[in-house]
């Protein structure tokens, strides 16, 4: 399996596309911070697969965000994914859930929420709609039934090592070429056959050829996925900075050091005394060379 990849296929004689998403150093990192219970790591996997496939189904230029949202034992599960493949994202709970089932691991009133955000100014786009089914793929598939009017399919393998997700999609009546009414049924039929084993370490072109051999399917360029969060010590120190020296400094007092956690990679930034000393004399330096200069 080649690493960290997303695929888009089209199978031209059922006019169904398709992309499959596999995430192994990616997964990997998005992890590594947090200890994550089984089931929680699993439905993580699952919205990281997910958040990739849903991408990938439009042009957008910024970033989706994937949320779930419930009064359960996992409250929360976000997965941000930007146009040029950057992902992040993590997962909350107050106790381990029995079970990756949605209305039992997130609440009864669980919602999923999908937001597009466009680096070029333009509204946001937001969908919401209820947890349906028995598992998060369910979801997706409803996601799609409501907002795009779509015969969707959608599987999801999750490990310890890997994350691999398959998502079939009916194309829209005006795409269509083959006056084929069975196009759809084989084409998923055929999907229900895949184990989540072949899904994680079957390669692609393998992958389609076992399912699709008798079809016509055509390839297209993948594209690279990975791990990347946009927090960094710069950031924190301007938001010390942004709340000021005197602040700050009662917060030293008070607790010691200021510790500051990143939401999406628990990413730790601490701060004694002698740092936050350090940042706003060399901030307070920057300043008057500024003011020098003008």
């Amino acid at each position: 399996m080649q690493s960290d990849l997303r695929s888009r296929f089209l199978i031209e004689t059922c006019d169904v596309r398709g992309q499959l998403v596999h995430l192994d150093r990616c997964w990997a990192d998005a992890r590594a911070r947090t200890h994550y219970p089984q089931n929680v790591s699993t439905l993580l996997g699952e919205a990281f697969a997910a958040s990739a496939l849903l991408a990938g189904t439009i042009k957008f230029d910024g970033k989706l965000t994937m949320q779930v949202r419930g009064d359960g034992d996992v409250h929360l599960l976000v997965v941000q994914v930007t146009n040029d493949g950057n992902m992040r994202g993590l997962a909350r709970w107050k106790n381990e859930p029995e079970s990756t089932v949605p209305h039992k691991a997130f609440g009864a009133d669980a919602r999923m929420i999908i937001t597009i955000e466009s680096e070029q100014g333009a509204e946001p786009y937001q969908g919401i709609v209820p947890l349906e089914g028995d598992s998060l793929a369910d979801s997706i598939k409803h996601y799609f039934a409501v907002s795009e009017q779509l015969k969707t399919q959608v599987y999801f393998a999750v490990s310890d090592s890997a994350v691999s997700g398959l998502l079939l999609q009916a194309l829209p009546p005006s795409e269509q070429v083959n006056d084929d009414d069975d196009g759809w049924s084989r084409a998923t039929a055929l999907a229900d056959t895949i184990t989540e084993q072949e899904l994680l370490t079957t390669d692609m072109q393998t992958l389609l050829h076992r399912l699709y051999h008798e079809e016509q399917v055509r390839l297209f360029e993948s594209s690279t996925l990975s791990f990347v969060c946009s927090c960094s010590k710069e950031r924190t120190d301007n938001m010390l900075i942004g709340l000021g020296e005197a602040e700050v400094q009662d917060i030293v007092e008070e607790q010691g050091s200021v510790s500051i956690a990143c939401e999406f990679c628990d990413a730790n930034y601490d701060y004694d005394a002698v740092d936050v000393a350090a940042l706003f004399k060399g901030y307070l330096g920057d300043a008057g060379d500024s003011n020098t200069q003008h």
